[in-house]
Order: C-alpha cells, then structure tokens, then sequence
C-alpha cells in the first residue's frame, strides 16, 4: 500500500515538473457559484462592491473601447458577429490566479472550435499582456486592455470598487452578439469554473 502511494505521489511530482509548476504549489480552489454583474463580491472574505451598469443573460455587449495587446488598436466586441466569444476577465495577469485562469483558457482551450475566440481581459497595460503572452507562450489567444478608463468594465458592472480593478468572471456571447453566459466568481481568489464555460462556448459554437 504505501509502495502504490508513493508512486502517485511521484508520479505527480514528475507531472508538475513537466508542467513548470513547483510541487509545493497549491491547487486552486475552483468556485462553481456566481453572484450578479454589479452586485458583490469577497476577496479573502472581504467585500468588494462591483460597479457600473450590471450586463444579463440575452443582451448585446456594450459599445466600448479595448486595446488589442499586440497592434494597440482599439477593440469592440458589440461589434464582433460570426464568432463565438469566450471573455475570460481576470484582476491582472501578474497573479497567479489569473495566471493559472489564463493558461487554462489557453492551453485547455486548444479543444474549442476555432469559431470560439479566446480572449483574455484585464486592465493591465497592453505591454504588460503582450509581455505575458510571450513569456508563457500563450500567444494563440487575444488579450485586451481596459487600462484607460475602466468603460468596459463599467459598462458590464464588473469593476471593483477600491482597487478599480475588474472582477473575475466569464462570460459567452453568441455568433449573433447576445450574452449567453455569465459567471462572475463570488470569491475573486478562486477560479471561475472554466470546464462548464468550454461546454457552453462548444454548444453556442455548433448552433
């Protein structure tokens, strides 16, 4: 018995290690719930409100201005059609929660039909994202910045009050430009629950 659990333990050490990932690191929590755009949510138990003008299940994204990380030309996703888009909305890249979120979308998401757009949002200058996206070799998915002003956060009731960061959510729209999905994380220090996302995007992708 104790040979067998030695050798899963040492099994997921080699796994680790080929990952790039230290063994001493933890898991994620992964957090199944959702709480309303422009509502609350905690961070290590503490509140945070989100503000801004709170985005529903059947409406069109807001028009508003991102950055595309890599030309630094202005985005806007109310505008997107034929695709289906997969916003995964991270604090900043620089944490490992948003690290780990962002890998998953990118490495995990490789199974997506190539109709589902992968991007990452965040307020982190562009350079910062591009910066990211070469370190990790995460290139093959999109990131835009919402570093001037916060609109696109605002606009969705995702943008944290204090920090003036955006919350941790995601959320689908379909090929005609209507929300289909929405998860916004109620603990902004857990993952969002990324595999029920990659089940809808592949449902909305085959309508």
């Amino acid at each position: 018995m104790k040979e067998r659990i030695f050798l899963v333990l040492g099994v997921l050490g080699i796994v680790l290690l080929l990952s790039g990932c230290p063994a001493k690191q933890a898991v994620i929590p992964v957090d199944p719930g959702s709480v309303p755009p422009a509502s609350k949510v905690t961070r290590k138990g503490k509140s945070l409100a989100l503000m801004g003008t709170a985005i529903a299940v059947g409406q069109k994204l807001p028009s508003t201005s991102l950055v595309d990380a890599y030309t630094m030309n202005y985005v806007d996703l109310s505008e997107s059609k034929g695709s289906v888009l997969f916003l995964s909305i991270v604090p900043s890249i620089d944490t490992k929660v948003c690290e780990a979120q962002t890998h998953y979308l990118g490495e995990e998401g490789d199974r997506l039909p190539n109709v589902v757009r992968r991007i990452t949002v965040s307020r982190d200058l562009p350079f910062a994202q591009k910066r990211f996206a070469e370190a990790a070799k995460l290139t093959d998915i999109e990131y835009l910045s919402d570093y001037r002003e916060g609109a696109f956060g605002r606009s969705i009731g995702l943008l944290l009050d204090g920090p003036l960061l955006l919350s941790r959510a995601v959320i689908l729209v379909d090929k005609q430009g209507i929300v289909q999905y929405i998860q916004v994380v109620p603990e902004i220090t857990y993952m969002p629950d990324m595999e029920k996302a990659f089940t809808r995007a592949i449902e909305l992708a085959n309508e």
